[in-house]
């Protein structure tokens, strides 16, 4: 428990005595250090203006106590009154605080409702996410699929690219990550890739950078100093387990044909290569990376199963009629997400309106990358919350 209110209403005769040590003062919220700042500061769900306004509106409090009352009722009325309890003492310790004019007690003030405004929105936090629905795919590892678009071997480039960004960010993530498919072009682009990607989390993350990725750039091809644009396309399937998709092997026709392009002594001389046919939806996975016939025929496999459960996905997701903004994978074959302009070192990502600087940095695949993906987490997170707030209104109102 906080002992700022007693020692504010003590101050009067050991003023000394109340006092902690001395320390440094931190920079006031809103003051901006000498200099650059390479990385920007992180603005999580629950610093959204528009989210302290939810919790403000009676529609949200209604939501509240009609969930409080059902299955996260105890755990979800603890953070309620948690909150309840800290938003109290912040104002006790702000009406306190101007009631003395001590300089040392306004900067213990100050440490106290710094302190109260950080907890506080940590238990906002902590509420929506006890608000909002768990998905079955988000514990799931999944496979990625890269593809070179519109701008010929630039696009290919820039698909190598992206690729290379997500191997390094899932060594950042400690996921483990697997090629499955590879098609380089001449010059050392990628026409189309395969991975899967497993670890803690995996899908949960990834979900959000499928769609169209868009580079604005002087290729290295050009001549005469010319930006192009070029695209290609990122697919992020979740990969199911056998209890949440079962295939039935006579559904399948598996065939095998000997592996063409380059590759080595084996290329042309084995049936190493194979092709799955999936007959009732005509789904077609093949793969020809490994020397092992046996081994392609498991990759093959586990990208039938990608293709099929994402199917499945979004069939159901179509059914709910979702009209939430950010995408996370029924759009995501189509829809331009985010722009790379290199001449002005900016990336935008269009379905929340931010920019960031630093495209090299950001082509990492580390923190800046993990950041951006954060604040798509955080933005779909809202966007759900409001869904959630206007069904409950409905139910209401029925």
């Amino acid at each position: 428990m906080r002992l700022l209110s007693r020692a504010l209403r003590a101050a009067q005769g050991c003023r000394a005595a109340a006092l902690p040590p001395r320390s440094p003062r931190a920079a006031p919220v809103g003051s901006s250090a000498a200099g650059t700042c390479t990385q920007q500061p992180r603005r999580g769900l629950s610093a959204r203006p528009c989210l302290n306004e939810l919790f403000a509106a009676p529609s949200l409090r209604r939501l509240l106590e009609s969930r409080a009352r059902g299955e996260a009722g105890p755990e979800l009325a603890a953070r309620i009154q948690r909150l309840r309890d800290k938003e109290q003492e912040l104002r006790d310790t702000r009406e306190l605080a101007g009631q003395d004019e001590s300089e040392d007690f306004r900067k213990l003030a100050e440490k106290e409702i710094t302190s109260c405004e950080e907890e506080i929105l940590e238990l906002k936090h902590q509420i929506v996410l006890l608000l909002l629905p768990s998905e079955e795919t988000d514990e799931s590892d999944l496979v990625m699929e890269v593809t070179a678009g519109v701008g010929g071997q630039e696009a290919m480039l820039f698909t190598s690219e992206i690729f290379d960004m997500y191997q390094r960010y899932a060594a950042y993530k400690k996921w483990k990550f697997e090629i499955l498919e590879y098609f380089p072009s001449e010059i050392g682009g990628l026409r189309r890739a395969v991975a899967s990607i497993a670890g803690l989390e995996a899908y949960k993350y990834m979900k959000f950078e499928g769609g169209v990725h868009r580079v604005q750039r002087v290729p290295k091809t050009e001549k005469q100093g010319r930006i192009h644009t070029s695209t290609m396309t990122v697919a992020i399937l979740p990969q199911p387990t056998e209890m949440r998709l079962q295939i039935n092997p006579k559904d399948l026709r598996i065939e095998t044909k000997r592996a063409s392009g380059a590759g080595g002594q084996h290329v042309n001389t084995t049936d190493s290569a194979v092709r799955i046919v999936h007959i009732p939806t005509g789904i077609v996975s093949e793969c020809q990376q490994e020397r092992s016939q046996i081994r392609n025929k498991e990759k093959a496999m586990q990208m039938l199963s990608a293709k099929l459960y994402n199917a499945k996905l979004e069939e159901e997701t179509k059914k709910r009629n979702s009209v939430r903004k950010i995408q996370i994978g029924t759009k995501g074959r189509s829809e331009k997400i985010r722009t790379y302009n290199f001449p002005q070192d900016r990336i935008t990502d269009h379905r929340i309106s931010r920019s960031v600087h630093h495209v090299e940095c950001f082509m990492l695949g580390q923190e800046m990358l993990d950041e951006m993906i954060q604040t798509l987490r955080e933005y779909a997170d809202y966007e759900s919350l409001i869904e959630i707030i206007s069904e409950n209104e409905k139910n209401n109102l029925s």
